[in-house]
């Protein structure tokens, strides 16, 4: 196997780099689970509240036909639940179950654990400096919130 050069990135590819790092995190953090990357983020949205699945198809970046089969399956595995929307007879939204929630917590612990971790070779000023920056971009680019703390 080739190893990589070690020197200078450019913006690009130090951001598509580190979307790998976190890529490869989250997918590990979810292999000890039990769930595949995309039920792991269904879980962590769902943690804030029950969505309409127009706006689970727009917070996952997920086509609507997609999204259906990531909800049949996630949903056959006991963790979450389609229910009725109160303020539109004719929408479903979906919600976590309690085996569902309990598993998000601990999925959600272990995924933090792993990505806290990337940056270990930064001090405290540095870590700050960084989620600040990274903030600026995601709150500049609207990102959806896919991975937010709980409660927040």
């Amino acid at each position: 196997m080739a190893k990589f050069e070690a020197g200078p990135m450019n913006l690009v590819t130090a951001l598509v780099r580190t979307s790998f790092l976190v890529d490869a995190a989250y997918t590990r953090a979810g292999r000890e689970h039990g769930l595949t990357p995309q039920q792991g983020q269904l879980l962590c949205v769902l943690t804030a509240r029950p969505y309409g699945m127009s706006e689970l198809s727009a917070a996952l970046g997920l086509a609507k036909s997609s999204l259906t089969g990531l909800v049949d399956r996630t949903e056959r595995h006991g963790l979450v639940r389609r229910e009725g929307d109160p303020n539109d007879c004719r929408a479903v939204r979906v919600t976590l179950t309690e085996r569902g929630g309990e598993l998000a917590e601990r999925f959600y612990a272990a995924a933090c654990r792993r990505i806290d971790g990337l940056p270990s070779g930064l001090d405290a000023e540095q870590r700050g400096m960084l989620t600040a920056l990274l903030e600026r971009v995601v709150l500049d680019n609207e990102a959806p919130e896919v991975f937010t703390e709980p409660g927040a």
